[in-house]
């Protein structure tokens, strides 16, 4: 049976979140229909440029994502302080980028003066607002629906595009985050999609990569800020080089088709997160396979579950033997 959204997402515990869309038509997202011949390579880029376009929006980072021919893989990072930060109006400008919005809030923009009433409908509403531009459910919304919309008209049909609801991952920890990265960066590898991490089209490594090749790190992406320290800038508590290493020994590996080793260079990232190489391959393989809810050490499911009020501790086995 599956688990209410609201049951899934503990901001309190995590900021970070793994979403998976999957197509539910025959026909694909993205890439060639071997069936019809057709291709809907040309899809990757809708998906790709409003992923990356609704960051400039939402209250929510990109971590990693890739773009496949009938799902995509996104990791999310909610950033809830830069949604307490952000004022009235910088919240309905921002809102208004994606609907009308309502006749106090273009009202208010138009610079007119509010009643007292009015006034107290509209903090009602930019209190709404504030909440939905920090919110995973609404941020997936936005993108699915406006795929969904594109490709039925494109294929000049009515009904549904997607699955259904995305499915959603809480990564607990450090180890969890890094883990998932790679395996969501690696998705094309593994599909013989590319060989490479930097021929990865339409994912967030070939980005990186890219932006790396000139000594700067892409803005639409969370930037990497290396090891966690006080005082530290909002980022991913990782060496950029170190990651990026990773994720190409960790490609070779699979495209070698054999269970590989992680060559020694590579060996402090995955110390400092305690992951051995032998449960690091097997993690950038099968995560979603693995794991059908929240990940982490075993100790940060403690404190998830209580706050969400559920008895059972899903994947708790393969934590302890992954990830403790």
């Amino acid at each position: 049976m599956a688990i209410a959204r609201k049951r899934q997402i503990s901001l309190t515990d995590t900021k970070y979140y793994h979403c998976i869309s999957r197509c539910v038509r025959r026909a694909f997202l993205c890439g060639e229909d071997l069936f019809t011949g057709q291709s809907y390579e040309h899809r990757r880029g809708w998906v790709e440029n409003q992923l990356l376009a609704l960051v400039k929006v939402f209250c929510i980072d990109v971590c990693a994502y890739a773009v496949m021919s009938n799902h995509t893989h996104i990791v999310l990072h909610v950033d809830v302080q830069k949604a307490k930060r952000l004022n009235e109006k910088a919240i309905i400008l921002r809102w208004h980028t994606l609907f009308k919005g309502t006749v106090l809030t273009n009202k208010y923009l138009q610079g007119e003066t509010l009643s007292k009433a009015e006034h107290l409908l509209f903090i009602k509403t930019v209190r709404e607002y504030r909440e939905r531009l920090s919110s995973i459910s609404w941020f997936m919304r936005v993108l699915n629906e406006d795929i969904a919309r594109k490709a039925n008209k494109e294929d000049n049909c009515t009904g549904r595009f997607w699955e259904g609801r995305f499915k959603s991952q809480a990564l607990l920890d450090e180890a969890a985050v890094i883990a998932c990265m790679a395996y969501v960066d690696l998705n094309p590898i593994r599909a013989k999609e590319a060989k490479t991490p930097e021929e990865s089209a339409y994912t967030s490594v070939q980005k990186r990569i890219e932006s790396a090749s000139i000594g700067k790190q892409p803005q639409q992406l969370l930037r990497f800020s290396g090891m966690a320290r006080q005082n530290m800038v909002k980022g991913l508590p990782f060496e950029l080089k170190s990651y990026l290493e990773l994720v190409e020994l960790t490609g070779r590996c699979i495209r070698e088709d054999k269970r590989g080793y992680i060559e020694s260079s590579t060996l402090p990232l995955l110390e400092r997160v305690n992951i051995c190489p032998e449960n690091w391959l097997k993690l950038t393989t099968q995560f979603t396979r693995i794991f059908h809810g929240a990940v982490g050490r075993p100790i940060s499911h403690i404190g998830y579950c209580e706050h969400l009020h559920r008895k059972r501790r899903a994947n708790i086995s393969n934590c302890e033997k992954l990830l403790a």
